[in-house]
């Protein structure tokens, strides 16, 4: 067995015991590899994916246009091993000068407390969470009543300004970008989905729409991007919600997610997943109430030449 399988088998072992939910260890993507030496002579490795995102495409609302990802294969040495391939991550990408838009990443289970030290120490934020949640969870009932409908192609205006409400918010406590171009990408999206059919759900008060949950259906197959972060199965796709500022916190968001939750569940869904910023406090409150909770961490160091 090389060094790779082996770092992977027992990455993976380590994966279930400290979460259940965790899909076995993904084989990384071809990249730049690296090894580094642990003081009792073990070795662990690294794959680093440079990816860099064009003007005007969807990637660069949630993310820098260059990225240095790193791809652990730390095995079971926890928090050491992953110290040992930050340092070497540390010397890769100050070889290559990255401009100021620009970041490192490493995805790793949130459950994981040993890795979040090095992660911390080494200038990373978890500004991102994979957070899921199980079929079975008791569903809310909020108390009142709001009218919640699908959208049609006709709401594609009213849709698209609390998505960007969503974003410029977001914009200040995570991961998204506000970028001077949103709004065409953002629309183009929105309409693409929309005429394909995933379900938009709005809430109406007074005849005016004061939000919006955008999901849809994905299945997890071993070997896809969703299958390396979830289990196999079909899963219910929280992309946005926004409630417009004038309505928050009035019950809306609940509203909106009880049907969201009850139709993804009728179609098929074993359970929900979404992203969401951990320092914004409004969704940091929000989804654990929701049911959800934090199964892989994105950390981040932005700009990358931020990284030590």
């Amino acid at each position: 067995m090389n060094i790779a399988a082996g770092l992977l088998a027992a990455q993976t072992a380590r994966f279930e015991k400290v979460d259940s939910l965790l899909p076995p260890a993904a084989p990384p993507p071809d990249g730049t590899v690296f090894t580094a030496a642990l003081a009792d002579g073990e070795r662990v490795a690294g794959i680093v994916v440079r990816d860099s995102y064009e003007p005007g495409t969807a990637p660069t609302l949630w993310s820098a246009r260059e990225v240095w990802e790193l791809h652990p294969l730390v095995g079971a040495t926890g928090g050491v091993g992953m110290d040992a391939l930050l340092k070497e991550l540390v010397r890769t990408v100050g070889r290559e000068a990255p401009g100021p838009d620009s970041a490192c990443l490493v995805t790793w289970p949130s459950r994981d407390v040993e890795a979040a030290k090095p992660l911390l120490a080494h200038g990373f934020t978890p500004l991102s969470a994979l957070a899921v949640r199980a079929a079975d969870h008791p569903a809310d009932h909020p108390r009142g009543r709001l009218p919640i409908r699908l959208a049609t192609t006709r709401d594609l205006d009213a849709a698209l300004e609390l998505e960007l409400a969503e974003l410029a918010y977001s914009a200040l406590v995570g991961a998204a970008i506000d970028r001077p171009d949103a709004r065409r990408i953002k629309r183009d999206a929105l309409a693409r989905h929309l005429a394909q059919g995933d379900p938009v759900w709005l809430a109406e008060r007074d005849g005016v729409v004061v939000g919006l949950v955008h999901g849809r259906l994905v299945d997890a197959t071993p070997g896809s991007a969703t299958g390396t972060r979830l289990r196999t199965g079909r899963w219910g796709y929280v992309n946005s919600v926004s409630v417009r500022p004038d309505a928050r916190g009035t019950g809306v968001g609940r509203r909106l997610m009880a049907v969201a939750h009850r139709e993804l569940v009728r179609h098929g869904a074993a359970g929900t997943f979404l992203y969401y910023n951990p320092p914004n406090p409004l969704a940091s409150v929000f989804w654990p109430r929701q049911g959800y909770r934090p199964l892989w961490n994105m950390w981040e160091v932005r700009p990358a030449g931020a990284l030590r």
